[in-house]
């Protein structure tokens, strides 16, 4: 059985997410346009986790559905760039983009009912992913989905595969979620706002997952939050949004220590002291919040 191992490539360091110039338009039938994403442009290098904050409203869950191809083409108009692996995934096919959601990249929602179907075993919802991108018999599906539940340290496995959403908590749920996504090695991982819904011991435990995949994996991630606590315990360095646009970013220590925008401090000021485990209000009682 072939398990979740080490994303393989020839350049450990190079670029696995190219966005230049997103801008991301809504508007229906010939309404006036509201633009949420204005021209943002970054990179994601293999191994690195890019963190993207800011307030609610702001852009960032607009641009991690444009990123996958998600947004309705009726309603919202998207443009720019956006190379994946090596792929452009602006104004691809949906039957195209289908192909790479799941194997090249893929997406952690807030609420893992959006992913999650309610009337179907949560073990064959990870096997039916793995079967849309591997030539693989049913068989062989299912063992490899028992292996990446194993892997996300849900257990009894023979239980968790059998059980339907609704029976299981929203810790678990949240990590069937994330079993998805990574059951088929994706170069990256863009986690909207991944802790939002789970209470703070769920969180620790989550975001110590995370942590350990990363690790592990040397996967990619865009972890999207408005929480600088959560970004400090996990993200490399950090790009913050406002209105649409990206007005600041750096490494950690740089962007705490100095952020340059008002708006960068006045989210930092507000920071309370954890929400997401101790390892976060070690960070903050060290000062790296202070004013």
């Amino acid at each position: 059985m072939e398990t979740i191992g080490a994303i393989s490539g020839d350049d450990c360091m190079g670029s696995v997410l190219q966005v230049r110039n997103l801008t991301i338009e809504y508007g229906v039938d010939g309404a006036e346009q509201f633009r949420a994403v204005d021209g943002v442009s970054f990179d994601v290098t293999r191994g690195e986790v890019v963190g993207l904050m800011g307030e609610s409203g702001c852009g960032k869950s607009s641009t991690a559905l444009g990123l996958l191809g998600l947004l309705s083409r009726r309603s919202a108009r998207v443009s720019g760039s956006v190379v994946v692996g090596g792929k452009e995934l602006i104004g691809v096919s949906e039957s195209d983009l289908q192909e790479v959601r799941g194997s090249t990249i893929s997406l952690v929602f807030q609420e893992p009912g959006i992913s999650l179907n309610p009337v179907m075993r949560v073990g064959s919802q990870i096997a039916e992913v793995i079967h849309a991108h591997r030539s693989w018999g049913w068989k062989r599906c299912r063992a490899e989905a028992e292996g990446v539940l194993e892997r996300m340290g849900l257990s009894p496995v023979e239980r968790i595969y059998s059980a339907y959403p609704h029976q299981l908590s929203g810790g678990q749920r949240q990590r069937i979620a994330l079993a998805q996504a990574l059951c088929c090695k994706p170069a990256i991982l863009v986690a909207d706002e991944p802790t939002a819904s789970l209470d703070a011991r769920s969180q620790a435990d989550f975001l110590a997952l995370l942590r350990g995949l990363k690790n592990e994996l040397q996967i990619s991630i865009l972890l999207i939050s408005h929480s600088p606590e959560l970004q400090a315990s996990l993200a490399d360095r950090i790009m913050v949004m406002k209105d649409g646009h990206i007005i600041e970013g750096g490494s950690i220590e740089k962007l705490y220590e100095n952020p340059a925008h008002d708006y960068t401090r006045a989210m930092l000021r507000r920071t309370t002291r954890s929400r997401v485990g101790s390892e976060e209000a070690d960070f903050v009682l060290q000062g790296q919040f202070a004013e």
